[in-house]
């Protein structure tokens, strides 16, 4: 029972991350605010990622998970009022970063929890429900917020309202669970982790770096700005449109992590590359042409190249990480990618206000092609690719 119940929390807390995506152009018409706006509002949202993981992502080994779990939730929680009662630019700051905060706590601490509670017959299960977990939440709230936006009233209250009460029935149910990691202190210290990678490694580090990155980067992409690529360049102004979209994204990449890595093994993060290329290509073309059909063929192929390379990457990292330095390693690495989340949309926030969305779009998707290709580059020129388990 407590294992369903923090894989219910995981997936309510990633849920409500992305439940503003499918409403920012209601948001960016309704306060007046450009489509660099957007992006700034969104990457909030990585800026609290990061804070948590870099300043409490060592906090559930020390005083526990479910104790760790409880403000995590309580922190979404705060976010959901605060977009229930938004009506300017500074709370949907205050929002994200406040849901940022929360899935940077949540995310590594249920992971662990997951793993914790899981059969120990079955080492793997609660990875893989983890990642089922977190992918299904992310996509499921642009399709949710979407949905309720279209056919229902308040659409900028009742999704959040929707959030909220959620959040609080999961609240619930960890608050009576057991612990499964004892505590070992009763305050924590708060402290920076510092990133780092041993010199040993920092080949493969780079390379999956980069394709991290690029994965990443694409993911940001469709959350923040995809409803406006949607409505700007295509008339197509649905909510359940634009939710629906995101979701497949997400989808496909939960797809590349849970199927086709173990189903390709060491060649996953070059295929994941060229995944990557070739949705990059596609949507570019879509860019061009206007074309719906392009612009989701070439998401989800993307999408599914995010997953596996990700994935995969991520793999060869933990693989060759020295083992007392394996955490701290993975941390740098997920460091990468969420600056990867906000930064490169950031630049196509600006792209966009100077010369238009359309130019945009086309200039990103060339850019992560190109990042995606020099790594699949590298790896066929070195004739071996890490290995992904």
């Amino acid at each position: 029972m407590a294992f369903w119940l923090v894989a219910a929390a995981f997936t309510v807390t990633m849920l409500g991350t992305t439940l503003p995506t499918p409403l920012y152009v209601v948001y960016q018409r309704e306060l007046d605010f450009s489509t660099l706006m957007v992006t700034v509002v969104f990457a909030t949202y990585a800026a609290g990622v990061l804070a948590a993981l870099l300043l409490v992502g060592h906090v559930s080994d020390e005083v526990g998970r479910r104790r760790t779990l409880l403000p995590g939730l309580a922190l979404s929680m705060l976010s959901a009022v605060v977009f229930l009662v938004a009506h300017n630019l500074e709370l949907l700051f205050a929002g994200r970063l406040l849901s940022g905060l929360s899935a940077g706590i949540f995310t590594g601490t249920a992971t662990a929890a997951l793993v914790d509670l899981a059969d120990a017959r079955s080492t793997g299960r609660g990875s893989l429900v983890a990642t089922v977990v977190q992918m299904g939440g992310l996509g499921s709230g642009p399709l949710l917020a979407g949905v309720l936006a279209e056919a229902a009233p308040a659409p900028l209250r009742l999704p959040y309202a929707v959030d909220l009460a959620l959040l609080v029935l999961v609240a619930a149910g960890l608050w009576f669970m057991p612990e499964p990691v004892a505590g070992t202190v009763r305050r924590p210290r708060m402290r920076v982790t510092k990133p780092g990678v041993p010199q040993g490694m920092r080949g493969t580090f780079v390379r999956a770096g980069i394709a991290g990155f690029a994965g990443f980067a694409v993911l940001g992409l469709f959350t923040a700005v995809s409803p406006s690529f949607l409505g700007e360049l295509l008339g197509m102004d649905s909510f359940a449109l634009a939710g629906g979209v995101i979701f497949g994204v997400f989808a496909a990449s939960a797809v590349g992590q849970i199927v086709l890595v173990p189903r390709f093994g060491e060649a996953s993060l070059p295929l994941g590359c060229a995944g990557l290329v070739v949705g990059m290509c596609l949507l570019t073309a879509g860019f061009a042409v206007r074309s719906f059909e392009l612009l989701v063929a070439g998401g989800v192929i993307a999408g599914g190249g995010q997953g596996m390379s990700f994935r995969a990457g991520l793999a060869a990292v933990n693989a060759e990480a020295p083992v007392a330095q394996r955490a701290n390693v993975a941390s740098t690495y997920f460091v990468v990618l969420y600056v990867a989340l906000s930064l490169p949309v950031i630049g196509v926030g600006v792209a966009a206000d100077l010369f238009g969305l359309r130019a945009a779009g086309i200039a990103f998707s060339l850019l992560v092609a190109a990042l995606a290709g020099s790594v699949l580059a590298a790896l066929l020129r070195a004739g071996r690719a890490p290995r992904a388990t």
